[in-house]
């Protein structure tokens, strides 16, 4: 493959519509709902990942002022997301486990994050302060975006990013699947959300193949992600096995809890050794032809 075969999408007009389109989510006299967290937090993430694509191309100083503008909005926005998915997920369980969580009536904890908030009409003066903050360093961020030359970006490097990001994504899959800790599956699912959304800039290079790996890639990282939702809830809820420490209630919902965990992670892992294998090229799964050059 020679640099006139490799066609990619132009990087500077989408990283600029994300953080346009962030900041067009927040008003500082409007409450965000769960979609609009949710997609401000998804725009980061698409954000952060260009960045990483592009940061040995557009020196240190741009990469190191607006990666950290978009880490800056996605950690004041991730405490307006967690108090709503631990109630769902609790909710989601207590469908499918009404008799225990009669059990679990007595539980504050449990009570407290399942209870239903006050529909606030307009945000607490932090929350307000929060939205004003995020809008200001967006605007700014696409300013100098819109400012930053990114017509010489050189596709063969791109694509020898994305190969290397590629790389880490397998090891960190290695890694998950000899060491089953949180820890290890949540740094395998951010990595593969980084490849996720920078393989879209590649897609007219084989759209058909890069498609159908963005659609395994997506339900990867869907239920990789559910799974971290019930790890974040065992944790909140200081849940630590010790014989006779806990009322069986409580043990019996870490085992459903684990139950569920295992049932996520079952989707993961065959089509995750499929695309990760160890010794799988990235030019094989896009049947590629090695520069012969």
């Amino acid at each position: 493959m020679d640099r006139e075969e490799l066609k990619i999408r132009d990087i500077k007009p989408a990283l600029y519509g994300y953080v346009r389109e962030a900041r067009s989510l927040l008003d500082p006299d409007v409450v965000p709902n769960e979609k609009k967290v949710h997609d401000l937090r998804v725009l980061m993430k698409k954000s952060r990942a260009v960045m990483k694509l592009i940061r040995t191309q557009t020196g240190k100083e741009f990469f190191d002022r607006e990666y950290s503008t978009f880490r800056k909005t996605g950690r004041i926005s991730a405490s307006w997301r967690e108090t709503s998915v631990h109630r769902k997920t609790l909710r989601d369980l207590k469908k499918k486990h009404p008799a225990l969580f009669v059990r679990l009536a007595d539980n504050e904890k449990i009570v407290q994050l399942m209870k239903k908030p006050e529909i606030a009409v307009t945000p607490s003066e932090k929350e307000k302060e929060d939205i004003v903050l995020i809008r200001e360093i967006l605007d700014k961020s696409a300013y100098r975006i819109r400012f930053q030359q990114m017509g010489s970006l050189d596709p063969m490097l791109l694509f020898k990013q994305l190969d290397s990001v590629f790389i880490q994504v397998t090891e960190y899959y290695i890694t998950a699947r000899n060491d089953l800790r949180p820890v290890r599956i949540h740094e395998f699912r951010k990595k593969t959300k980084d490849l996720l959304y920078q393989l879209w800039f590649f897609r007219p290079l084989k759209p058909g193949i890069v498609k159908s790996l963005e659609k395994k890639l997506t339900s990867m990282t869907d239920n990789l992600g559910k799974y971290n939702d019930l790890a974040v809830m065992l944790r909140e809820l200081d849940y630590r096995y010790e014989p006779g420490k806990n009322v069986p209630a409580l043990d019996e919902l870490a085992i459903v809890i684990r139950h569920e965990q295992d049932r996520y992670l079952s989707r993961v892992w065959p089509p995750a050794y499929r695309i990760f294998r160890p010794g799988r090229q990235f030019s094989d799964i896009l049947k590629l032809q090695p520069d012969e050059n």
